[in-house]
């Protein structure tokens, strides 16, 4: 299956956070001439027919042509709330989420984790990295994904992992996606300035 091949698929690109750590709108910072933002939205645009990007309330970000922007209904409810508001607006059966501020995200892998959910009686898929399961990308069914991500906030939970801990999961072993992504770029984020591509 390649990636043209691929089910009918939306991507959630969180984009809630207060930036605390890099001490301004990390999001907004160039990288390669692009707004961070813009490279992880264009990552998930190569597996995904649906991109959204979840904001806070009254946050109006610049976000690639074809991209939704929706908002949480409350800010810095936390990454769960903001995977709940990108679960309530997505159009197709399956998603695939990442953060805003992971700019060298490889489709291939996005792709990788998408065909590991079809192909197995799970209801989210992620990656194993060191031995640890990994919180972002990862890629769930979105009826199981929005129903269990109420049943997490209603009992107050806010941590975006909780959402995996609570479905069946397939957990790709290194073995199956490092291939695609020797340098493991999928899962660096951005916290520090320090941590920009060529700081």
């Amino acid at each position: 299956m390649t990636a043209a091949q691929l089910p009918a698929v939306s991507a959630i690109v969180l984009a809630g956070g207060r930036s605390a750590r890099f001490g301004r709108d990390k999001l907004a910072v160039p990288v390669d001439g692009r707004p961070l933002l813009h490279h992880a939205a264009e990552a998930v645009a190569a597996v995904a027919t649906d991109v959204i990007v979840v904001a806070p309330p009254d946050v109006d970000l610049e976000v690639p042509e074809g991209v939704r922007l929706v908002h949480d209904e409350a800010p810095f409810e936390g990454p769960l709330a903001g995977c709940m508001t990108g679960l309530i607006a997505a159009r197709e059966p399956l998603v695939v989420v990442a953060g805003g501020d992971m700019p060298s995200l490889e489709p291939a892998v996005l792709a990788l984790l998408i065909r590991a959910l079809v192909a197995s009686s799970a209801d989210a898929a992620l990656l194993e990295h060191r031995g640890r399961r990994q919180q972002l990308p990862f890629a769930v069914r979105t009826g199981a994904g929005t129903d269990a991500g109420r049943r997490l906030l209603a009992q107050g939970e806010r941590r975006l992992g909780a959402l995996t801990d609570r479905l069946p999961v397939r957990v790709l072993a290194e073995g199956e996606w490092r291939p695609l992504d020797p340098d493991a770029r999928t899962l660096r984020d951005v916290d520090e300035p320090g941590d920009l591509p060529g700081a």
